[in-house]
């Protein structure tokens, strides 16, 4: 019998036996057990064949990796966050636990998504000057949202920090009820509240080892083992870190480049080690962020997550609004490619940097999501594409602001 039989077979029977508890209401507990282990047992064995085959570069057809759930790059990060908090006695499902986490909104849609499939509560911090449909899409998936006034990291208002605190002070709650429970008299019952998970994409390192145990490999294997120069963007960093850690000790003449957008200080952190950006100086700034339309990416710390992969990183390409905005427009015109603003920053980088090293090199980049999530503020300002029109890709690259 062949692997993929193996597989195929495994699946409908855990399947099978999933839809039977389900009809009988889960009257039969021990089943749950068995589902358990049985699910421990398969996703131990995939990890290891999945690690033994990324060694290598896989002949044929490049194996495609979909992200299903909330529909973005951050699924297998929230995915991480949640299976090793798992395994280590942090979450339990359907216990009462809720997560809690501070997000521009991708990490938060995938967390909201992945915490309702696997019996959690999502509670997200976000915000406010972000893209209202992240909000109503985390709304309709469930999740609470507060979306905050932006603040410097060094707030407590600040949408991380507040994240961090309604989490600790979840749990503080549940566990002076439970204390209260065991001392009251037999009767009182005080209902189980679970514990708040506070997933910190920022600083858990299971941000990046997701980008190391699944990105990397499978950027690996679609490329053959070969590529010249591989480009992200950074918000917490667990992409460009994760990937670079996986990719560089197997191609060791990989160039690994950040692309950054305006306002950010990463640019300048890995140019010339000093985290600075001019649109810093005081009374220039529009907002107490990062100043620029583009979400997801862009940050003025080196989080630990940047930091596990920063020697990695070559170089830096900045990237202004307007030129990301106008390769965004170039993308759907050119290719139908429609992505959001972090995407159409990377794109950019990856141009600059096929036109740094010439032809005949391989380029690599991630789109991170749609550009449906950016339809209220990234895309209402890039505008309709239009008609029959030709862009050229220098007015692309020399794109300038219109303010």
């Amino acid at each position: 019998m062949s692997d993929n039989s193996r597989v195929f077979i495994g699946t409908a029977f855990l399947a099978g036996v999933i839809l039977t508890v389900g009809f009988k209401d889960l009257l039969y507990p021990e089943l749950e057990q068995r589902i358990r282990e049985y699910q421990a047992e398969r996703r131990s064995r995939t990890r290891s064949q999945d690690s033994a085959e990324s060694l290598t570069a896989r002949p044929g057809p490049p194996q495609i990796f979909l992200n299903g759930a909330g529909q973005s790059s951050k699924d297998r990060v929230a995915l991480s966050m949640i299976e090793i908090a798992e395994e280590r006695g942090i979450l339990t499902p359907h216990s009462g636990d809720t997560i809690y986490e501070g997000t521009s909104g991708s990490t938060g849609i995938s967390l909201a998504t992945l915490a309702r499939a696997k019996g959690y509560l999502a509670h997200i911090c976000m915000p406010s000057d972000q893209a209202i449909e992240k909000s109503n899409l985390l709304l309709k998936l469930g999740a609470i949202v507060d979306r905050v006034p932006p603040a410097p990291i060094v707030e407590k208002d600040n949408f991380v920090n507040r994240a961090r605190a309604l989490a600790h002070a979840h749990t503080a709650a549940s566990s002076a009820a439970t204390s209260e429970s065991e001392s009251s008299v037999a009767d009182i019952q005080v209902p189980n509240q679970g514990r708040g998970f506070f997933a910190d994409q920022f600083e858990n390192e299971a941000n990046w080892r997701a980008h190391y145990n699944g990105t990397g490999p499978e950027l690996y294997a679609q490329c053959n083992g070969t590529m010249d120069a591989f480009i992200a963007g950074a918000g917490t960093g667990g992409t460009i870190s994760g990937v670079a850690l996986f990719l560089k000790p197997r191609i060791p003449n990989l160039s690994v480049v950040l692309a950054d957008p305006q306002g950010s200080g990463l640019f300048n952190r890995v140019r010339y080690g000093v985290m600075f950006d001019v649109k810093e100086r005081e009374g220039t700034r529009r907002r107490r962020q990062v100043d620029t339309i583009v979400e997801g990416i862009g940050i003025n710390r080196v989080t630990a997550n940047f930091e596990v992969g920063k020697e990695l990183v070559d170089d830096a390409v900045r990237v202004t609004d307007a030129q990301a905005l106008a390769m965004a427009r170039w993308l759907v015109e050119k290719d139908g490619i429609f992505v959001g603003s972090s995407s159409a920053v990377n794109c950019f980088a990856a141009v600059k940097t096929a036109l740094k090293l010439g032809p005949g090199h391989r380029i690599v980049t991630v789109l991170s999501d749609s550009g449906s999530r950016h339809l209220s503020r990234f895309w209402a300002k890039a505008g309709d594409v239009g008609g029959a029109v030709d862009t050229k890709l220098g007015d692309v690259l020399n794109a300038k602001d219109n303010q």
